[in-house]
């Protein structure tokens, strides 16, 4: 008995099984991970749906879902062609060169997709373009016209030719803080009278100006912006540019800067809009 009193204590240590809970290996960053990516995602989406046209997006879409018909419109016939010849000018192939035999006429030519409206925009496109090239030619003639479309810049867009005439330092094209033209801006309005009295198409006129401080207890820039787009409208008609051409005047206040600085003198501008007349 001695003996087993002396005997070192016996331990045994018993393991708990957990069943459940307890740590999954990571498995959760997986998931969190793939739930940020298709955030991610989710808002680019959102951001270029925000950021693109309509024909663009459409472009975009008919990339990832692409569409070959063999017809784009319903024709008499049954075939592959949906009742037209293989040749544009409606002849068969001539010894293997894919033309008729004599030169085609104007309604055997091939129009295209777009027939008469391609030929009518493309027309459209030359007369702005023609109007553009003959407002800024007219800087050659003298230093003084010359210094007169430093104020002058010109854009094709969508809408139409738009003539940006924008105040410069020292030389601005209304006086201070009022819709009085200066000097400056009669002989500009002049000028560009000319040029569009050689045209037929409507006229949009917009006035912008810059940023005012915003503890002015009276911000300006409503008022002062259409005030001047009336005074440039009011300049043109004076000119001889009939009335019934414009289409609109409007005042944009300091909402449309060209400048990262918005109170920068370039924001004051007029811009006159030959606008396309299938707009």
């Amino acid at each position: 008995m001695a003996g087993q009193a002396n005997a070192a204590p016996v331990i045994i240590k018993r393991k708990k099984k957990v069943i459940g809970g307890g740590h999954h290996g990571g498995a959760w960053k997986v998931a969190y991970a793939d739930f940020v990516t298709a955030m991610m995602a989710f808002f680019m989406l959102m951001w270029l749906l925000n950021a693109t046209t309509d024909q663009q997006r459409k472009g975009i879409s008919d990339y990832f879902s692409p569409v070959i018909p063999l017809s784009r419109v319903s024709g008499g016939g049954d075939g592959a062609f949906g009742g037209d010849s293989i040749m544009s000018e409606d002849t068969l192939t001539q010894s293997g060169t894919g033309a008729a035999p004599g030169a085609p006429t104007k309604q055997e030519k091939a129009k295209g997709e777009s027939g008469e409206a391609g030929e009518a925009a493309e027309a459209e496109e030359e007369r702005l373009a023609q109007a553009q090239k003959a407002l800024m030619a007219r800087s050659g003639e003298s230093m003084t016209m010359e210094r007169l479309l430093r104020h002058v810049v010109t854009r094709v867009t969508d809408e139409g030719l738009v003539i940006e005439m924008f105040d410069l330092e020292q030389a601005p094209l209304f006086d201070a803080e009022t819709a009085n033209p200066t000097q400056t801006l009669r002989d500009l309005s002049q000028v560009l009278a000319e040029v569009l009295q050689a045209t037929r198409n409507d006229l949009a006129v917009g006035g912008h100006v810059r940023s005012y401080p915003m503890m002015l207890r009276e911000n300006p820039v409503w008022p002062l912006s259409a005030a001047r787009a009336q005074a440039g409208r009011t300049l043109l008609q004076g000119q001889g540019v009939q009335d019934s051409r414009f289409a609109r005047v409007t005042g944009f206040a300091d909402r449309k800067p060209l400048t990262p600085d918005p109170s920068v003198i370039r924001n004051n501008r007029l811009e006159v809009i030959l606008l396309r007349n299938d707009r």
